[in-house]
């Protein structure tokens, strides 16, 4: 009965009714303990394909394939939460369940926690590296651009989505193998394919919450 309940908030919550993934016709939602773990339900409802895997030759892809899990935690749908321990994002759907994608974070000495929301959205965003990162990395000897248009060599990747007036952001990326890993210079760097899936049901206003 709890796997058929499960099912049938899956089905309310994206409005379509999934192909059956199981031999019953029953879905399975992935434990947030378990997060590595995949569910049947994933590739009809979160547009991934199952067979699909990362390759070198693929940068859009990311090597932690993205899921439903159960999420008992108290927040308003549509929110974002980061979890820079776990180096997950959350998209709240509401009735205990949430999108689970595997983000890059903060490096040592760039990880923050706070909460903002999103006030801009961005489809293959030009890059204006910060003054401060391009004297450290002018140090190191490389020397980074001024700004640098929308394009699949740009480390911003396809999406992007500001939080307020800061300089982080949640954007794709042209280096898939920092998923799951903290490489970032503060902003959440999420897969080309997981970026765009999210991009497409956030809005402005989006309250996103980062964490320990």
């Amino acid at each position: 009965m709890k796997t058929i309940f499960a099912a049938l908030i899956i089905t309310t919550l994206v409005g379509t009714t999934a192909q059956a993934a199981n031999i019953d016709g029953s879905y399975e939602v992935a434990s947030i303990q378990s997060a590595t773990s995949k569910t049947s339900a994933l590739p009809a409802l979160s547009g991934a394909d199952p067979k699909a895997k990362s390759t070198k030759a693929n940068i859009n892809l990311s090597p932690i394939q993205r899921q439903l899990v159960a999420f008992n935690e108290k927040a308003a749908p549509g929110t974002i939460i980061v979890d820079n321990s776990d180096r997950r994002l959350y998209h709240v759907l509401g009735n205990g369940i949430a999108m689970q994608y595997g983000v890059s974070v903060g490096r040592a000495g760039f990880i923050w926690t706070g909460s903002n929301t999103v006030s801009r959205k961005a489809e293959w965003p030009t890059w204006n590296p910060p003054a401060q990162m391009r004297a450290r990395e002018a140090r190191k000897g490389h020397f980074l651009p001024v700004s640098m248009k929308g394009g699949i060599n740009n480390p911003l990747g396809a999406r992007a989505m500001y939080l307020g007036s800061t300089i982080y952001r949640i954007h794709g990326t042209n280096q898939p193998s920092s998923i799951g890993k903290a490489m970032s210079s503060g902003c959440i760097r999420m897969a080309n394919e997981d970026v765009e899936h999210l991009y497409a049901a956030v809005t402005i206003g989006t309250q996103v919450i980062v964490r320990d």
